[in-house]
Order: structure tokens, then sequence, then C-alpha cells
């Protein structure tokens, strides 16, 4: 599929072809869902804690006699029916990181992909590229595109200005291609790639576009 090459001037540069085996596939909801769960869960922090009984500070003395106080029998007060007690079944340190096979994740960077070029959400850029590096004149380019809550995908490596101008807009964020993953493409508008970032999505997915299809594809 050939894609409109646009510039930050709003101008034309060219058309260049977008490989179907990454940006022509029929979306698939499912393995999308799976790797933003996947993202979701890998970066979670997982450093909650609570007290159990072991750990509370209070006293390990029996609270009163065993027999004759007319009350039911108790041992010290760390237990979790008292207050200032430990907390039964409390949450502990853990990873909440879930598996997902390495080929699944590549098919699913795929359909996001495909799924936004299919919405008709893909732009490709000649250049990310800011002479200045001002944030105004940036702002004032982007109005210019309509281009307003937007993802950019630049090749490997970024342009200082680019980035300095561009981080202090809301809702647009740059990252270099290594950095591209399903979770922000699908949480903004439109993705912008940059004609270096396409080339190298190319190179990644050199198997898939020389027609080899990955074992998780030829699954589904």
């Amino acid at each position: 599929m050939k894609a409109n090459v646009t510039t930050l001037e709003a101008g034309k540069a060219g058309t260049v072809e977008l490989a179907d085996a990454i940006f022509g596939l029929k979306p698939r909801p499912d393995l999308i869902h799976r790797m933003v769960r996947y993202q979701l869960l890998k970066r979670m922090a997982g450093t909650h804690h609570a007290q159990d009984r072991s750990e509370v500070a209070v006293t390990g003395k029996k609270m009163y006699k065993q027999k004759g106080s007319g009350q039911a029998r108790h041992g010290d007060k760390s237990v979790p029916q008292w207050r200032g007690g430990g907390k039964a079944f409390g949450p502990k340190p853990r990873s909440h990181a879930v598996e997902l096979p390495k080929k699944v994740r590549a098919l699913a960077l795929r359909h996001a992909l495909s799924a936004k070029a299919k919405s008709g959400d893909i732009v490709v850029l000649d250049k990310a590229s800011s002479k200045d590096g001002k944030t105004n004149t940036l702002k004032d380019q982007f109005a210019k595109l309509d281009w307003t809550n937007v993802l950019i995908i630049d090749g490997a490596e970024l342009e200082v200005g680019f980035v300095r101008a561009a981080r202090n807009l809301p809702n647009i964020d740059v990252l270099p291609v290594q950095g591209i993953n399903v979770y922000d493409i699908l949480r903004r508008k439109k993705l912008v790639l940059t004609k270096a970032a396409v080339a190298a999505l190319e190179e990644r997915f050199a198997g898939a576009t020389n027609g080899a299809k990955p074992a998780a594809e030829d699954k589904s």
C-alpha cells in the first residue's frame, strides 16, 4: 500500500510504499488486548505491602489468663481481629508480569500498526527535525497539520532540538523506533512515522515482508 509523505510545513514530499505484511493485516483485537495487558502488568511496581502478625510491633504477652474471666480465650494482640494487629492474607511485594511469547508480541505490534493504517490514522513524515528547537514553532506546525494527539516515531537516533521542542506539548509523544510499542500506539489518536522509522520497521520484520509467516500467525 502507498502512503503520501508530508513535511512539517504541511507540504508534500512524494510517496512511500508500506509493506502489507506490516500495515495491511486484518487487525485482531484479541492479540492487541493481550499485548496491552502484558505491557500494563509488566510495568506495575508490585511494591504494596501489609504487615502480618509476625511483623506488627505489639507485645507478645497473653492478654489475660486462659480461664476464669468469663471471656473468650485470647493470646497476644498481634492477631488480625484486634486493632493494631497484623493483616490476614495482606498484599506482599510481587511481580504482576505475565508471560507472552516473543513472536506473539511481534505479531501484536504488526496488528496494531495495521489497525492504525486501516483507520487512516497513520501519517508518514519526511523527517522529524526542528530548525530552532522552539516549542512555539513546532506548535504552529502541528496546528497546520491538525496534530493534537500524536505519537511520533523516528529512526534509531532522535534529533535533540525536535525532542526538546515537542516535550512541552500536551498529548505529543516522541520515541525512537526501538521504543515503539502497542500501548503507546493505541493511546494516541494519530501515529506519525518518519521515513527512517518505516525503513527500520521493514528491516525489523524482514521475514514477514519476504513472505515468511511467523508460527504464531499460522496458528491463529
